[in-house]
């Protein structure tokens, strides 16, 4: 299964946070499973960290690639045609990083790992 991570839920792995589902993380450590964490990810963490609502143990761009490759998780490009899914969406979720995560997983057929009860009301997999 092709995993794309919620930015919550790379954030937890990361922290080894207990607010990560049990699912999510066997999931997570399944081998088998191929994880992804998109760029609009990266650009939401940048963006947190930038406004103070972030605290990291290193610049975001360190942060993201030293974590994402510690973890095996692979980058996973923002493209034309997953971003023009979003007309397709309707207005659910006022997010607009999660709104591409959609995208993202609409497009390329993945599913989503996240608490958000807002994103199950797409049609989209999710796992949590």
């Amino acid at each position: 299964m092709k995993l794309l991570l919620d930015t919550c839920s790379f954030l937890w792995i990361v922290n080894e946070d207990k607010q990560l589902s049990e699912v999510a993380r066997q999931a997570f450590l399944n081998r088998d499973n191929e994880v992804y964490l998109s760029a609009v990810s990266a650009w939401e963490i940048t963006v947190k960290h930038g406004l103070g609502r972030l605290t990291l143990d290193r610049a975001p761009a360190a942060y993201v690639s030293h974590y994402r490759e510690l973890h095996r998780i692979k980058a996973f490009a923002l493209e034309e045609g997953a971003a023009t899914q979003l007309s397709k969406l309707p207005g659910l979720h006022k997010d607009p990083f999660d709104r591409m995560l959609v995208c993202q997983a609409i497009f390329h057929g993945l599913s989503i790992l996240t608490p958000d009860a807002l994103i199950t009301q797409y049609p989209v997999r999710t796992i949590w």
